[in-house]
């Protein structure tokens, strides 16, 4: 299986192209307020007509409302949407029911209890999303740049027959390899990992990301 690689928080032309350049599968765009790589409506037009096919969009929201997630989904053409707050399975079926589109799902990881969580949305969402849990008082539920004990993870491939889930939080082209040892992880997500600055990214990390994570895939 080819591992899956995804870019998130993409906000200016020259970091997506960097993203598609350096062979991103995936591209996510951030649609919350609160987060620094948040993007409005008429750039999402501008940076969906330059994907133009040559990578699945991603749109990321967090407890968004039916309104706020077709507003996004008619500027943007999103291939996915991800959840990244406290959608429950019930939520995410609706939304999933109502737009027809797939659906990956966040799960905040601090300890091996909190994979149980995840068994309520096998079958519900198409792949989930395993980040680490943000600090109390956060205002972001992800892209904070922080890890968590990937040993969690160790046998969740086994576990999942189709090996449909991402592997994000902390990720960085010098960590990533060896979280992909450590996990088996068929998918990895990065934001801050690839940033200079809060939603700032370099384009240089971006290619370095991607080059590390497959090397990793292929030693």
């Amino acid at each position: 299986m080819s591992l899956l690689i995804k870019i998130c928080g993409l906000k200016t032309p020259d970091a997506l192209d960097a993203a598609l350049s350096g062979g991103a599968d995936l591209v996510g765009f951030v649609f919350f307020e609160k987060s620094p790589r948040h993007l409005d409506l008429e750039t999402a037009r501008r940076l969906s007509a330059q994907v133009g096919g040559r990578a699945a969009k991603v749109a990321l929201v967090v407890d968004a409302d039916h309104a706020r997630v077709a507003a996004l989904i008619e500027a943007l053409a999103p291939d996915w949407l991800q959840l990244h707050g406290s959608e429950s399975p019930e939520r995410v079926a609706a939304l999933r029911a109502a737009f027809g589109l797939p659906i990956l799902k966040a799960i905040a990881l601090d300890e091996k209890s909190d994979l149980l969580r995840a068994e309520a949305y096998k079958g519900v969402a198409d792949k989930l999303l395993f980040d680490a849990k943000p600090p109390k008082n956060a205002l972001l539920p992800g892209g904070n740049g922080l890890t968590f004990d990937w040993t969690l993870l160790r046998d969740y491939a086994g576990q999942c027959a189709d090996n449909d889930w991402f592997l994000s939080g902390g990720l960085t082209a010098e960590n990533v390899g060896e979280a992909i040892r450590l996990t088996g992880a068929p998918g990895v997500d990065v934001s801050s990992g690839v940033e200079d600055a809060p939603g700032e990214k370099s384009a240089d990390k971006i290619h370095a990301f991607i080059a590390a994570a497959r090397k990793a895939q292929g030693a």
